[in-house]
């Protein structure tokens, strides 16, 4: 049988969009908020935090077009906003 070679609604990158919010949000939660991790990982929350929030907020509007799961892409971009407000606070705290 011949297969199919138009693609299908989820065969795009948008699929991807919340769960790199997911894992970029959970790395900037996480780096600012363990003291431990908090100083090796400052820079990159602030990062980390503003893409999750980037990448979230594009995979919301995704998948409220049936493109990729919306809990991922909300969480992603809840997280992210914790994590990059929590680091720009910790570093603007040091600064003054």
């Amino acid at each position: 049988m011949i297969e199919s070679t138009v693609p299908d609604r989820t065969d795009t990158p948008a699929v991807a969009l919340g769960r790199t919010a997911l894992a970029l949000g959970a790395v900037s939660a996480v780096g600012a908020w363990v003291p431990v991790l908090a100083f090796f990982t400052l820079p990159w929350g602030a990062i980390a935090g503003a893409l999750a929030v980037t990448l979230g907020l594009a995979g919301i509007h995704y998948a409220r077009n049936g493109i990729g799961r919306l809990w991922t892409a909300v969480a992603g971009t809840t997280l992210g906003a914790i994590g990059f407000t929590a680091a720009t606070t910790l570093v603007w705290s040091l600064g003054a």
